[in-house]
């Protein structure tokens, strides 16, 4: 196996495992229709992707997912369920993508794979939250639309420019680190705002009663 074949094969089991954390039904699409077309060869364990039942599956939850993620409140239900599925199909079709390395790479890539759908996840998660706190609704079809342009890029950037897709992934794995933290800060100042508690003190000291002894000599 050369350089580039290596290149193809990372960048095609971190590369489902990002997408998934976006959009899944869009990712399996994305690679079904690339090994049904001939433009992927997909490994043995993930050519049930190239079904026609399993591509028009796919195609049917993507225009449901298409549709409730432009509706805002709407997409982060949708992503709160969602958290029970993008990550464990996040980490089989990563580990799907190695299984014919042996089970210490198909295992490897699981754990990484998991890992990198569940980052993906909870960015775009945490961002669509703090995005529905704005009154208009076009900045949440901007943000949806962006993200499932980015799934089928950069499902084709894998396949057919590996080398780059790896270097935007690793970017994009640095910004995440530094993102996330920030997402959940602002999580927390929105969630304290709707409950009202935006103007009170981080911690308050229980009041000290009035404690008064009666005089002895009384």
């Amino acid at each position: 196996m050369d350089m580039n074949e290596i290149a193809t094969l990372m960048a095609m089991t971190l590369g489902v495992s990002w997408a998934s954390g976006i959009n899944l039904y869009a990712a399996i699409l994305a690679l079904g229709l690339a090994g049904a077309t001939g433009h992927a060869a997909l490994p043995e364990e993930l050519q049930i992707l190239q079904s026609p039942l399993v591509i028009g599956a796919a195609a049917l939850m993507y225009c449901v997912e298409f549709c409730a993620d432009k509706v805002p409140g709407v997409d982060t239900g949708w992503d709160a369920i969602h958290t029970f599925i993008r990550l464990p199909a996040g980490a089989l079709l990563a580990s799907g993508m190695m299984a014919e390395m042996g089970m210490a790479a198909e295992l490897s890539a699981a754990i990484v794979g998991g890992s990198i759908a569940a980052g993906t996840h909870a960015t775009k998660a945490g961002s669509r939250a703090l995005i529905n706190t704005s009154p208009e609704p076009f900045s949440n079809w901007t943000a949806s639309i962006s993200e499932d342009a980015a799934v089928f890029v950069g499902i084709w950037a894998m396949i057919n420019h590996p080398w780059f897709f790896l270097g935007f992934l690793i970017l994009f794995i640095f910004m995440m680190i530094w993102l996330l933290p920030k997402i959940w800060r602002g999580i927390r100042l929105v969630w304290r705002k709707i409950r009202g508690k935006s103007n009170e003190p981080e911690a308050l000291e229980e009041p000290i009663p009035d404690i008064i002894q009666a005089d002895p000599a009384e």
